[in-house]
């Protein structure tokens, strides 16, 4: 069994190169002196390594951020360590500080969170969320950082990517006083969309998971919770998050007559296939995508507001529940490793950094 507490060179097939103080970089420090920081790279599909990370001084309108917290995102993440993005959608699912291209190597991540060590006055000694990679610091625009609010604890606001794309699900689902909805699928995002949905009047939320050990997450973020089998019928609305063509099957037949499906799941380069000649006719359901890379019409909202949102909301501590685990940056080729065989069984898995406030 994989030891996350010690660190090898190679572990479950993954390379992790710890470099020395010579090198300029400390694998789980701060920037040192000559500019450099330590960054995840995903080598080859299925392989992860740490490198060393020249850091350019920050000019007037950026920031430089020193790590405290980053998250693993489980399903896309994963996906990506196994070299499952198509070719044709590439740039669409590049990230935001993305270096490298798919299938690699590239360094990719999203969830960091940090404090502002040069910078602006006004972020200087902040910290901040940034939709950055896994790395120990690093310098971007001001502007692509949000502030965490003072009663957000950093290891919860790893979260904000996650709420997010839950608030995007949400606006584009537009649920009504009363409406029964099922979440199928209780990952990270499942479980953000239950919690949204939970706190909105007479909505009743049912979050459906083969994993019965999730009801007990679903009862710490309000909502009822049943395996496949018993998931209740004639849903108003169904949201997809498990990332399985069973599940988008399953959503479909949890539908009332003129019920809709919002797909949040994303597959990849994998193929599904959903019955569509018997009641998804007669009933007339619908299948409807939702991504948070666009901000539905009508929403005048910017990318930023949504951030903002998605922290604030963040001071709920009912959000506790998604963060299942967490380990040394150092260890993160073998972490990843771990979650993709599925020997490490997370909803988040948080990242921690040396000299964390």
């Amino acid at each position: 069994m994989l030891n996350l507490g010690h660190r090898a060179s190679v572990c479950g097939g993954v390379t992790s190169h710890t470099a020395t103080a010579s090198a300029g970089f400390t694998p789980t420090g701060r920037a040192t002196a000559t500019g450099t920081a330590t960054a995840y790279w995903l080598r080859e599909p299925g392989r992860g390594e740490l490198r060393a990370e020249r850091l350019s001084p920050p000019g007037p309108d950026e920031v430089l951020v020193r790590t405290l917290r980053s998250g693993v995102s489980r399903g896309t993440e994963l996906l990506v360590h196994r070299g499952g993005v198509p070719v044709d959608q590439r740039a669409a699912m590049r990230a935001p500080f993305q270096v490298g291209e798919f299938p690699g190597p590239v360094k990719y991540g999203y969830l960091s969170v940090g404090v502002v060590e040069e910078g602006p006055t006004a972020l200087r000694g902040r910290t901040v969320f940034c939709l950055h990679p896994h790395q120990t610091a690093y310098v971007v625009p001001a502007s692509a950082v949000t502030v965490v609010p003072d009663d957000v604890p950093h290891r919860r606001a790893v979260l904000a990517g996650t709420v997010e794309t839950a608030i995007n699900a949400l606006w584009d689902l537009a649920p009504l006083v009363g409406d029964r909805v099922a979440v199928v699928g209780a990952g990270m995002v499942g479980c953000a969309v239950a919690r949204l949905l939970a706190q909105v009047p007479g909505v009743e939320v049912t979050l459906v998971d083969v994993d019965p050990d999730r009801a007990t997450v679903a009862i710490a973020l309000g909502a009822r919770f049943a395996v496949p089998g018993e998931a209740p019928r004639a849903c108003d609305s169904v949201v997809h998050t498990s990332g399985t063509g069973s599940g988008l099957r399953l959503a479909l037949g949890l539908l009332a007559p003129e019920g809709e499906v919002l797909e949040l799941s994303w597959y990849g380069d994998e193929l599904v296939q959903l019955p569509l000649g018997g009641v998804f006719h007669s009933g007339r359901l619908a299948v409807r995508a939702s991504q948070v890379g666009r901000i539905p019409s009508g929403r005048r909202r910017s990318t930023s507001d949504r951030m903002a949102l998605a922290l604030r909301l963040l001071a709920d501590p009912a959000y506790d529940a998604l963060l299942t685990g967490e380990s040394d940056f150092a260890d993160l080729p073998a972490v990843i490793a771990a979650l993709a065989s599925g020997e490490l069984p997370a909803l988040c898995h948080t990242i921690r950094y040396a000299e964390e406030a």
